[in-house]
């Protein structure tokens, strides 16, 4: 066989063998894609994604569309020659696993997590919409959640309204843990509730003193610095003056809040925020109307693009990695609250688009 031949059939066979390597072997990454959109003024999988009665709302037109991320599975092991093509390829990104499943965390608690998320930022988006319009809503101290086989369980319930600690009125769930902690370990603690059911009773009957229960509870030890606790996550529940539903499925995770609230606000509004505009955003959302971060911002933009955005509405603390790389045709609008968006989404409305506050690298 000539020497050039056998060559390049050596040549070929490393090549091959390397191939088949970069198949088999398994990296620690994980990749991140653009994912779909929905217009939050819109349907999806045939219903109103908001749905509001009790309250006159108003016709909105245009998008104000939530972006979401794909993401590879928890139980995903990928390939270096798919780590390979993901780095090279310009819609997606690798990324180190721990990032998106840190300590091992599996994919069912991933999935639960991002549905306790998703379900808070819908809540906070309710309560950052009403204030913004000025219309009152009333919060509680509830408890949020009781731990298995700690002193709470079976004494205290998911839903049950805290009134007082020790005779202290609880007025936000920071509360709770301050008075329960100036206990030692085998102290009773005394809660005054509205247990949930009771409670949700009286709010449908617009009863605003319902009758309390008081419950005593043994504190237990903390693991580490030994310190009281009772084993509850306490949280706040909000009344809203009249019904405001969102479905989405297959959603998970808080970043979607913002947009909530937007489309709230614009259905509640006899002005049309958007003015016809394809607008595209994200960010999470406090009760007080904040703007937070949120992950795989450049995948956003690129799936609001690919959707048809021109107007990507986009948290302070992400302006610099989404100017980095911009879609073409895209404006990213800088946000640190609910009202610079609704001031922004006015100056897009009426095409005064000068003087928006746009992210800078």
């Amino acid at each position: 066989m000539p020497r050039r031949t056998a060559t390049m059939l050596a040549s070929t066979l490393v090549l091959f063998a390397l191939l088949c390597a970069g198949v088999f072997i398994k990296v620690p990454y994980s990749e991140m894609s653009p994912g779909p959109t929905v217009n939050t003024l819109g349907d999806s999988q045939g219903a109103p994604v908001l749905n509001i009665a009790g309250r006159k709302t108003y016709p909105t037109s245009g998008h104000l569309n939530m972006t979401t991320v794909r993401v590879t599975g928890a139980d995903y092991d990928m390939s270096l020659v798919e780590a390979v093509y993901g780095w090279l390829a310009g819609d997606n990104i690798v990324v180190p696993h721990e990032n998106l499943y840190p300590n091992g965390k599996t994919e069912a608690e991933s999935t639960q997590e991002n549905a306790e998320e998703f379900s808070q930022s819908q809540q906070s988006a309710k309560v950052a919409a009403l204030k913004q319009l000025g219309i009152p809503v009333t919060a509680r101290v509830i408890v949020s959640t009781v731990v298995k086989a700690s002193p709470s369980e079976g004494k205290l319930h998911a839903g049950d309204v805290i009134k007082s600690v020790d005779g202290a009125a609880v007025t936000a769930p920071e509360d709770v843990a301050k008075l329960v902690t100036k206990h030692k370990p085998g102290e009773p603690v005394e809660f005054t509730i509205v247990p949930a059911k009771e409670a949700a009773e009286a709010a449908k009957a617009g009863n605003e003193n319902p009758a309390t229960t008081k419950v005593t509870i043994t504190a237990g030890k903390a693991e580490g610095d030994g310190h009281a606790i009772v084993g509850i996550r306490a949280g706040t529940d909000h009344t809203f003056p009249f019904t405001i539903d969102i479905k989405l499925a297959d959603v998970g995770g808080p970043s979607a809040g913002l947009m909530f609230a937007l489309g709230i606000v614009d259905k509640l509004t006899p002005e049309d925020l958007t003015g016809g505009k394809f607008v595209a955003g994200t960010g999470t959302i406090t009760d007080e109307g904040k703007v937070g971060p949120i992950g795989g911002i450049q995948m956003k933009t690129i799936g609001a693009r690919q959707a048809g955005a021109e107007y990507f509405l986009t948290p302070a603390e992400n302006c610099a990695s989404a100017a980095s790389h911009v879609p073409d045709g895209l404006t990213l609008v800088k946000v640190s609250t609910i009202g610079d968006a609704t001031k922004a989404l006015e100056k897009i409305s009426k095409g005064d688009t000068a003087g928006l506050p746009k992210c800078k690298p």
